[in-house]
């Protein structure tokens, strides 16, 4: 039987295999449990295999790899062009077979376990401080059913809680009092949580070669290069920066038709936490970077005279994503150039 192209549609516990021919045709269709699909693949000889990217993939992936297949991830979206008829295991795992030929088709590439575990790391530290930001709002809205209101952000409400617990003349009942005290205790164990994540990330950051040259970067510091160092590993996946922007979504929506080009506001595409994590980071920059005698900052300084400030910095977030894949890809140190050395473009 010659193989052209294999696709697996995964599961938690099973896995729909279908092999195309060397015609694209249909030539087999299986289900397997996991250690089955292993097992099968084994006595496999080497060939073109296709999954959707998610959860699994990446581990499935390693161990296809290992068996000596060629191993392609597909992001979702760009299978579902393939599919014919009607949804089901085994039309999505041919859909994957024929998308996986194409040679202009775009694929993710297979993380490895560090990558994976740093992003589990920051991943559980998103939740924690979803989950404080939870607890800060109900307790204010619980407050301000009393009367009590605090000024906008949390260090206000902070600092002032252990009075609101010990002072008698506040009106709030025994149980309000209670209810409070509890939440403020999750407030404090959720802090404390979150500090330690963020003390593991920064000891990473200061360990890893590519997030030390990441750190050089203006508006990059630890969560931001351990972040995009566990979503791109060397940034091996795009070809030029701009492509990697792109993909987290810096840049202008398109919506053109007839000739006409219509730009709208950033697509927001890609992975959402590192988008977040750049502009957080741009942000920073804009308001904290030394501007004098630096290309960045005038290039900064040329841009408001022209824009609002948070187009000033989604900016920002562009060009530090592209200059954080082009450290990440080069293998070498962030070399920031001086306005007097060189005329700065916009």
């Amino acid at each position: 039987m010659q193989i052209k192209s294999i696709g697996i549609d995964l599961g938690k516990t099973t896995f729909h295999l279908v092999v195309l021919g060397a015609q694209s045709q249909v030539v087999m269709r299986k289900k397997f449990s996991r250690q089955q699909l292993l097992h099968y693949t084994a006595n496999l000889p080497s060939c073109l295999m296709g999954m959707e990217a998610g959860v699994g993939s990446h581990f499935l992936g390693r161990a296809l790899r290992e068996q000596g297949h060629e191993v392609r991830l597909i992001p979702a979206q760009f299978v579902r062009p393939f599919v014919k008829s009607n949804k089901n295991d085994y039309c999505d795992a041919e859909a994957i077979a024929e998308a996986v030929e194409r040679k202009n088709m775009r694929f993710v590439p297979i993380k490895t376990e560090d990558q994976l575990d740093l992003q589990a790391v920051h991943r559980v530290r998103e939740r924690l401080v979803s989950r404080r930001t939870s607890v800060i709002n109900q307790i204010r809205a619980f407050l301000l059913e009393r009367g009590i209101s605090f000024r906008k952000g949390p260090a206000s409400l902070r600092r002032q809680m252990p009075e609101i617990l010990e002072n008698a003349d506040e009106k709030l009942t025994a149980r309000m009092r209670s209810l409070l005290d509890f939440l403020w205790q999750e407030w404090k164990h959720l802090k404390l949580q979150i500090e330690s994540l963020s003390e593991d990330l920064e000891k990473i950051a200061n360990s890893d070669a590519a997030c030390v040259r990441l750190q050089q970067i203006p508006g990059v510091g630890p969560l931001v290069a351990t972040a995009v160092v566990s979503a791109i590993g060397n940034g091996a996946a795009f070809h030029k920066g701009r492509q990697f922007a792109a993909w987290l979504g810096l840049v202008p929506r398109q919506w053109s038709t007839g000739g006409k080009p219509k730009l709208l506001g950033i697509s927001q595409r890609g992975n959402p936490y590192l988008r977040k994590m750049f502009i957080h980071g741009a942000r920073a920059a804009v308001l904290r970077v030394k501007r004098e005698g630096s290309c960045l900052g005038r290039w900064m300084n040329g841009l408001e005279t022209r824009a609002a400030r948070n187009v000033v910095i989604v900016a920002t977030a562009n060009k530090l994503a592209r200059i954080s894949w082009a450290v990440l890809s080069s293998g070498n140190d962030y070399r920031p150039m001086h306005s007097s050395a060189v005329v700065c473009s916009s």
